[in-house]
């Protein structure tokens, strides 16, 4: 009943609280963004969702505008502290995890929840091998169990791991832990960047 209802309640209720926070942060941060490079506040990218659906993920853009598409070797979304493609605005709002907080609006789409698997691109669905597929099983959410405890430290393959242990244990005292984790780690911002070989898919 939590997975399937609760849960979803919980999430709607926080994600209409948090529309006012949202909004104050949109005004504050929107403009710096645009006047930045005169480019677009968000940045919009499809994901996949639960069930293997598309839906159109909202982001504060934090790099540059027609930057190139740079992954890791394992094909996860290259990130690091010293990326050539971070506006100045968008390093800081990178660090701060700001550039995560219009997923708010994901949520009140029934699109995300709070606490659930990091989405990934949906060309990562034939990448997928075995059980992994079942992280589809579930809303992703802004945060999650490998979000929160090892942050970008871990290969993608190991968050796969992680997100279905989080599927197999969900419940409501192990989001609690989830969230106050991410909290602790934004603060302190803990783990922001992984160091991992890149490769640029555009330019291959």
């Amino acid at each position: 009943m939590y997975r399937h209802l609760i849960k979803r309640l919980f999430d709607f209720l926080i994600a209409l609280i948090a529309i006012f926070p949202f909004f104050i942060i949109l005004i504050t941060v929107g403009p710096l963004i645009y006047f930045q490079d005169k480019g677009s506040i968000f940045y919009n990218s499809p994901r996949i969702g639960k069930n293997g659906r598309i839906f159109k993920m909202y982001k504060f853009r934090s790099m540059k505008t027609n930057a190139p598409d740079l992954r890791n070797e394992d094909g996860s979304t290259f990130n690091a502290e010293d990326d050539p493609r971070l506006t100045k605005i968008g390093k800081f709002i990178r660090k701060t995890s700001l550039d995560e907080t219009p997923q708010i609006l994901n949520i009140l789409k029934g699109d995300m929840s709070i606490i659930g698997p990091r989405p990934d691109l949906p060309e990562h669905l034939k990448l997928y091998v075995s059980k992994e597929i079942r992280k589809l099983e579930v809303r992703p959410g802004i945060t999650g169990y490998s979000q929160a405890y090892f942050r970008n430290t871990v290969p993608w393959k190991e968050r796969i791991v992680n997100d279905i242990y989080y599927i197999d244990n969900m419940n409501c005292w192990l989001d609690i832990k989830i969230f106050l984790k991410t909290v602790i780690s934004v603060i302190f911002q803990k783990d922001v960047y992984i160091t991992q070989n890149k490769k640029d898919l555009d330019e291959t």
